[in-house]
């Protein structure tokens, strides 16, 4: 089974939608994703991710499962330094790297400032919500692997968001999302692309085969958006610093 990891376009945060350029990715993304044989859509709650979908789904034909555990991730926790709550993606790499915990996959989530902003509880939401929507595709989760009940070559595509996609491929490969959330950047309308491999009879595990792909963009010409990075250098003022 194929599974497609897909980030909305270029947001606009304000009225939870897309930008001019988000649009224009939007309706790009649709021509690589519209064609393709896929068995079920999946899409957040959120507008930004209703929004990237509905190109694709028009041109497709086709309708989206609405999933409340596929919006963006929003377990915010306590920031010493400001005094207000911040999404734990933001974190300075100087702080969260300090933090041996922070790399363990299964108990970065007890450190004492994750603990109390309630970590566990948001991760198992969406644990439970992927593993309930691959059951249902004929991989059900044992361990660390998945138990090959239906083994099939479908292909499932979720319209997401950065914060949860990193939780989700952190559960499917057993890293900490810490990592993840610090050390990669998919761009707005970016496809992530996992399969499953069965090399024994009824055990899969996921393999991704593109992460953050978006040749799709660069095919016509569109640039990448810069949401979700942080400056390239600091004296550069224009680029996103907080």
């Amino acid at each position: 089974m194929k599974i497609l990891i897909i980030r909305h376009g270029d947001p606009d945060y304000s009225i939870d939608s897309l930008t001019e350029k988000g649009w224009r990715e939007a309706e790009i993304l649709s021509e690589r994703i519209a064609p393709l044989d896929v068995k079920q859509y999946y899409v957040s709650p959120l507008g930004r991710a209703r929004d990237t979908a509905s190109f694709t789904l028009k041109k497709a034909g086709r309708e989206a499962e609405v999933l409340p555990w596929l919006r963006e991730y929003d377990v915010r926790i306590d920031d010493s330094a400001t005094g207000t709550k911040r999404i734990p993606w933001d974190m300075l790499p100087a702080d969260w790297t300090a933090v041996p915990e922070y790399y363990q996959w299964n108990g970065w989530y007890n450190v004492p400032v994750m603990k109390s902003a309630g970590m566990e509880a948001g991760l198992r939401a969406v644990w439970d919500g992927l593993d309930g929507i691959l059951a249902r595709h004929g991989y059900r989760r044992d361990g660390l692997v998945y138990r090959a009940e239906k083994p099939n070559e479908d292909t499932i595509v979720f319209f997401c968001h950065f914060g949860v996609q990193c939780v989700m491929l952190g559960h499917l490969f057993g890293v900490s999302p810490m990592i993840l959330w610090h050390s990669l950047m998919t761009a707005p309308t970016s496809v992530t692309t996992l399969c499953s491999e069965e090399r024994r009879e009824g055990t899969a595990f996921f393999r991704a085969s593109a992460i953050g792909d978006i040749s799709h963009l660069y095919a016509k010409g569109e640039p990448p958006a810069f949401a979700g990075r942080f400056c390239e250098m600091f004296s550069n003022e224009e680029q996103r610093h907080d």
